[in-house]
């Protein structure tokens, strides 16, 4: 089974490539904020609890998200294996993702970074918010404090699987296919 942690920070072409991967490795792409809104829009218990913690302004807490990915996960037990998108974002939620796998006696396989200039990224994303519909892709200024909240919270997950030699760092660079063609190269290697 192949357990993939696609990573990097906003605008660096995750979702692009999870669906690439999806259609090459027969993998199941969770994303976690597809996972919020079908929880929400399904009103479950667990989308309950997101709503209202949404509706303070607050963080989800971990554990309803740990929740909703574990239900995810108990859904599709017959897949070749999971592309986590936006999954784990600090050290808990990475300890609690290898508990749930070792549960399953699975591993997380490889963590994959994109690395992408901070002005590329800026300028993908302004790029995505003339068709996004999300003010929030429409602000420089926002863009970039989004780019330093992920340096500043969610790298430490890279480092936390880099010493268990389960991390590697992508150019994600390029056409569509170049950047593609580098994380086949990661996975085949698997």
């Amino acid at each position: 089974m192949i357990n993939l942690i696609l990573f990097g920070p906003p605008g660096s072409g995750k979702g692009t490539q999870a669906q690439k991967l999806v259609e090459q490795y027969e993998l199941l792409h969770i994303s976690t904020g597809d996972l919020f809104r079908n929880e929400m829009s399904n009103d479950t218990p667990l989308g309950k609890q997101a709503k209202s913690f949404i509706a303070k302004g607050e963080l989800v807490p971990d554990e309803v998200t740990i929740g909703m990915l574990r239900n995810k996960v108990e859904a599709n037990p017959n897949v070749r294996g999971y592309i986590f998108d936006g999954f784990p974002r600090t050290i808990a939620q990475s300890v609690a993702l290898d508990t749930l796998l070792s549960e399953k006696n699975e591993e997380v396989s490889k963590l994959i970074m994109l690395e992408v200039p901070d002005d590329e990224i800026v300028d993908r994303i302004l790029k995505r918010g003339e068709t996004s519909g999300r003010t929030d892709d429409l602000d420089s200024s926002i863009i970039r404090n989004r780019i330093e909240i992920y340096k500043n919270e969610t790298t430490p997950v890279y480092d936390f699987y880099s010493v268990k030699g389960k991390a590697v760092r992508i150019n994600g660079v390029g056409s569509i296919q170049e950047i593609f063609d580098r994380l086949c190269d990661e996975i085949d290697n698997l």
